[in-house]
C-alpha cells in the first residue's frame, strides 16, 4: 500500500480499532477524552480530566467541577443537565446580549452555533426581544464543548435572564429542546438527568411537559412553551413586541 493511500484521515481510521479525540481549551484546566470509534465496545463514554502539575488527573465528579465557580444570582446564567455519551453532566450556560453599533455579532463558545441561532430567532419571534439588533455572546463554561438538544432551554433562559436583568434562582436546573414554533420538547433520558440534578442538591427542575412531577427532594415543574417557561422561572413576564432588553 502506498503512503499516499494512507494520507486521508478516513483511510487511517479504518485501519485502527480505536479512535479517541482529546479536546479542551488550552486556557482551561479541564480536558475531555471522547471516543470516536471503538471496534470492541461503545463510543458513548466520555472521560473528563484536569491538567495538574503532575499531569492529567481524572475528575471523579464532573458536574461539581464544572459548577464550582458558578456565580449565584447573576443575570444571564442558567444550569442545564446535559447528556454526553452515557453520562449526565450539569453545566452552566452564560449569555450576554448588548446593543450593537454595527453589524450584530454572534460569538458562541462550547455550543452549537446553529442551535443558538435558532433559539435567538424564537426569542425574537415569541418573546418580543429585538435580538436581531444586538450583539449576542454565549458560552458553556469550564472549557467543555457539548451538543445536546437539552441545552436549548438553557440558552433561551440565560439570554432572557440577561435581557431582563433578573437572575434565575440558584435552585433551578433546566433541560429541554426549543422548537421553531416556540414549543418546548422533552429530551431523552430525562430520569437520569433529574437524578443527577437531585444528587447535586438542586431543588427545582424545569422540563417540557403538561404535568408537573414531584420527586424526592426535587420538584419537577412542567412548561409547554418559551413564554410559559420564562414566567415559571420568575425572570419576568413577556413584554410588548418592541422590547429591546432595556439596552
Amino acid at each position: 500500500m502506498s503512503i499516499n493511500a494512507l494520507a486521508g484521515p478516513r483511510v487511517v481510521e479504518h485501519l485502527v480499532d480505536v479512535v479517541l479525540m482529546f479536546e479542551g481549551d488550552r486556557q482551561h484546566v479541564l480536558r475531555m477524552l471522547r471516543g470516536i470509534k471503538n471496534r470492541f465496545g461503545s463510543t458513548s463514554e466520555l472521560g473528563l480530566f484536569a491538567m495538574e502539575g503532575e499531569g492529567l488527573v481524572a475528575v471523579e465528579d464532573p458536574s461539581r467541577a464544572l459548577l464550582a465557580e458558578r456565580p449565584v444570582e447573576a443575570p444571564g446564567s442558567a444550569v442545564v443537565c446535559a447528556v454526553e455519551g452515557s453520562r449526565p453532566l450539569l453545566v452552566e450556560v452564560q449569555a450576554l446580549l448588548v446593543r450593537s453599533f454595527g453589524t450584530p455579532r454572534r460569538v458562541v463558545s462550547g455550543l452549537d452555533p446553529h442551535r443558538v441561532s435558532l433559539v435567538l430567532a424564537v426569542l425574537e419571534r415569541y418573546l418580543g426581544a429585538r435580538v436581531s439588533e444586538m450583539d449576542a455572546y454565549f458560552k458553556l463554561t469550564g472549557g467543555v464543548s457539548l451538543d445536546d438538544p437539552a441545552l436549548d432551554l438553557g440558552v433561551l433562559a440565560a439570554a432572557w435572564s440577561n435581557l431582563t436583568g433578573r437572575a434565575i434562582g440558584p435552585d433551578w436546573v433546566l433541560a429541554g429542546e426549543v422548537g421553531l414554533t416556540g414549543e418546548l420538547r422533552r429530551v431523552a433520558r430525562m430520569a437520569e438527568r433529574l437524578r443527577e440534578a437531585e444528587q447535586m442538591g438542586f431543588k427545582k427542575a424545569l422540563v417540557p411537559g403538561r404535568i408537573s412531577e414531584i420527586h424526592p427532594g426535587l420538584a419537577v415543574v412542567s412548561c409547554e412553551d418559551a413564554r410559559d417557561a420564562m414566567v415559571k422561572l420568575g425572570v419576568g413576564r413577556v413584554p410588548s413586541p418592541n422590547f429591546d432588553g432595556g439596552q
